[in-house]
């Protein structure tokens, strides 16, 4: 565009992101009343004031011990933008925080404990008050230590630094409309732990992965030139104004205004929306991580992530005459596990507790559950049984593979009278229903006419019939030893 339009877009931008100067104080709506500040990490604390003003954060004991206060003290910038770094608070407590400028602002009942960011699409969005047993589940959330923000919907074309939303104390009435995956995890963590647990839900219906990635990080690799152009395109059709799934407009809305705040971790339960082009995301969701975790600063912070569960009606069984067929949903749970190659993240597996007629299954406890197991293992370094069986290695002897697991959990069980969900292939490349048994901590797969195997699949399909658990009764992953070309490889 023309340099005058351009420098008046840049203008433009400005106002839109940063507050006007103003002679009060003022705070993001994250910083308020009833929040969670995250235990041993320093924390910032940021706002808005006149240029120039002095400002004072202090943060104490509610019973206002001398020796529990820290207190900083910074100056507004040009733009009218401060903020402040305190010590890391290392114990569980219930503080006060005070704001002092021209004005003063007092903050009261918020605990330190752990913060965790619970994002994604519709699964992570779904509410409480939608999932198995939520009257009993609604009646008993009595919880006064977890607390509660919900991130209100918002997209954006660059990064804000305002969002929407204020912090809850968990109960019967706060509860029902809330994610229930993850207050599920925070429910487990918080009774596991003893320790308050904040819950901040950024997650929106039908939401692609780029919609979540920093523009500047989807710039970095060609392979998402096309994601680049359709977002181009979007800006000049006004009836793309609020398409939530443009690339980047949700970090810019939702995560962005969330980066300066100290977290524990990330929960995210998405996939759908991107089932289409799995291979990509292959690329595009350890992508997206790698990019929170370095806008946040905070390192390498733990990002625990739900595999897609079963779904759509069974179309093949072991016992049915019709071959395996191929799917997109076992494309993007592969994709999904390649992100197990970054540090301090886990997968939760769920295979087995999807439900065939409804792309959002009501047993989100389940989920929640597994996700804390994920959390003890990996953001509390727990010596805990955290994950299924997965695929170590394979070994063709004589006509049969043999498949080595690691996360065998005491050892290898069947749910069921026999293995299902084995297939096999010889060098034309076509799977057959295999025949499979528990040998040790491996499975021995083979199929009748079939002398020279060359791979082995498993739990591969939409809804696929298997039944490979360990003692600790956690699904295997679903897996395939070989890289043939699938159905999503060419879409972008």
């Amino acid at each position: 565009m023309p340099r005058r339009i351009a420098a008046c877009f840049a203008t433009v931008v400005l106002l839109l992101t940063t507050p006007c100067a103003r002679g009060e104080v003022t705070l993001p709506a994250i910083i308020s009343d009833h929040m969670v500040l995250q235990m041993g990490h320093e924390l910032t604390i940021w706002g808005w004031a006149e240029a120039g003003e002095e400002v004072t954060v202090t943060l104490m004991a509610e019973a206002g011990d001398p020796k529990a206060t820290e207190s900083a003290m910074t100056i507004a910038s040009a733009e009218g933008t401060w903020s402040v770094k305190l010590p890391p608070r290392t114990k569980v407590s219930l503080v006060d925080l005070t704001i002092a400028g021209k004005n003063t602002i007092t903050l009261t009942d918020i605990l330190i404990g752990d913060v965790w960011v619970c994002s994604g699409q519709s699964n992570m969005e779904w509410p409480v008050n939608s999932s198995s047993n939520h009257q009993e589940e609604i009646a008993d959330a009595k919880h006064p230590a977890i607390r509660l923000f919900k991130v209100e919907r918002s997209t954006a074309r660059v990064p804000q630094t305002h969002l929407e939303g204020k912090w809850i104390e968990c109960s019967p009435e706060s509860i029902p409309e809330f994610s229930a995956v993850a207050y599920f995890f925070g429910r487990e963590l918080h009774q596991r732990l003893k320790r308050p647990v904040g819950l901040v839900q950024v997650a929106l219906s039908g939401a692609n992965c780029e919609a979540w990635t920093s523009m500047a990080a989807l710039k970095t690799d060609d392979d998402f030139a096309k994601i680049l152009e359709r977002a181009d395109k979007a800006i000049s059709d006004p009836n793309q104004a609020n398409n939530p799934n443009r690339a980047s407009v949700l970090y810019n809305g939702m995560i962005a205004p969330l980066q300066p705040m100290a977290i524990k971790g990330t929960i995210w339960y998405q996939g759908e929306s991107n089932a289409g082009r799995a291979y990509q995301y292959r690329k595009l969701f350890p992508l997206m991580i790698t990019d929170w975790r370095r806008r946040f600063g905070q390192g390498d912070f733990p990002f625990l992530f739900v595999q897609l569960p079963n779904f759509v009606s069974e179309k093949t069984k072991p016992d049915h005459p019709a071959e395996p067929e191929e799917s997109t949903w076992a494309e993007l749970r592969e994709a999904q596990s390649k992100a197990l190659a970054l540090p301090k993240t886990s997968m939760v597996v769920t295979i087995d507790i999807g439900d065939p007629r409804d792309i959002h299954p009501k047993n989100k406890q389940d989920i929640g559950r597994r996700l804390a197991l994920s959390a003890m293992k990996v953001a509390y370094g727990q010596d805990v049984i955290a994950s299924g069986p997965e695929f170590k290695s394979m070994k063709i002897v004589g006509h049969e593979a043999h498949i080595e697991f690691q996360h065998v959990g005491g050892g290898l069980v069947v749910h069921g009278d026999s293995l299902k969900g084995f297939t096999i292939a010889g060098a034309d490349k076509r799977f057959v229903w295999a025949t499979a048994r528990i040998d040790g901590n491996r499975v021995i797969v083979s199929a009748p006419n079939l002398a020279e195997p060359i791979a082995v699949r498993y739990a591969w399909g939409d809804n696929p019939d298997c039944n490979l658990f360990n003692q600790s009764s956690l699904p295997a992953a679903p897996f395939r030893t070989d890289d043939w070309p699938g159905l999503t490889m060419q879409n972008k």
